[in-house]
Order: structure tokens, then sequence, then C-alpha cells
């Protein structure tokens, strides 16, 4: 077995509308309360940082899943929309839906497309971040698949 440790130094200077900072490895970034939540709106946040875990965690998956298939892969994109419920003044992250855009290209066939098909599901279920949260947060996918003409 083997164990990666991930580390990051956070610090903050008081109240709850102030500016705070973030370190981790290639992570330098300033930290606040978003301006939907009645924050300054500096540097980013934590709903956005788990937005983006789950998202880059799910394109890298899915991106090393189509290598290892040896698919004919043209484009990639991936945008992600998190969703966070404000009830009685409690804010739940309720939903994160990703639209992956996948091409592969013109010589691929029928059976690639179906296979990109698996992956695509696959590679939700397969990354890191989507088994952490799994039970906690819903995730969709809204994908977009296609053969290059």
């Amino acid at each position: 077995m083997a164990l990666h440790q991930f580390t990051l130094k956070a610090t903050w200077p008081g109240g709850r509308n102030e500016v705070g900072h973030i370190e981790s490895g290639n992570l330098n970034t300033k930290i606040s309360i978003p301006p939907e939540m009645d924050g300054p709106g500096v540097g980013t946040n934590p709903d956005e940082m788990l937005l983006g875990a789950a998202a880059t965690c799910y394109l890298i998956t899915m991106a090393a899943m189509i290598e290892r298939a040896h698919l004919p892969l043209e484009h990639i994109e991936l945008s992600s929309v998190g969703d966070v419920d404000v009830t009685n003044g409690v804010f739940t992250y309720q939903r994160i839906t990703h639209r992956p855009v996948v091409v592969l290209n013109k010589e691929a066939t029928a059976d690639h497309l179906q296979k990109l098909k698996n992956i695509v599901k696959q590679a939700e279920s397969s990354c890191m971040i989507s088994r952490a949260i799994k039970g906690n947060v819903e995730l969709v996918l809204e994908e977009d698949l296609s053969i290059a003409s």
C-alpha cells in the first residue's frame, strides 16, 4: 500500500468577511467568502475548490482512461456546475453536474464511441474525489460525445 499525503497551510486574520490565504503545493491563493454568500469575494472559496477538485479529478481520470483504451481522441473539455442550497441559514452542497464534451477523431468507429460512452460514466465512479463525496453530494453527468466529421 502506498500512502500519499497532501498538506495545506492556511491563515485567517479575523472575522467572517476577512481575506485569508492558503498554500498547498502549486496552489497559492487568497481565500474569502464568495459574494453570493455576502462575502468579499477575494481569491477562491471552499465552494469553488470543491467544484474544482471534483471537476479536475474527473477530467484527469477520464483522459487517462481514454488514453489507456487507445481511443482516437480529437478534443476534450469540461464545464461543471455546483449547486449549493441555503435553507434556514444552513449551506448544503447538493449537486455537481459535469458536462464533458469529448470528440473522437474522424477515424473513430462506432465501437470506439461506445467505449467512450462507457469510459465517461466509469470515470466518475473511479475518480478519488467523487468517491470521497459520494453519498453527500449528487453527481450528475450531461455528456456530449461525438466523432469529428
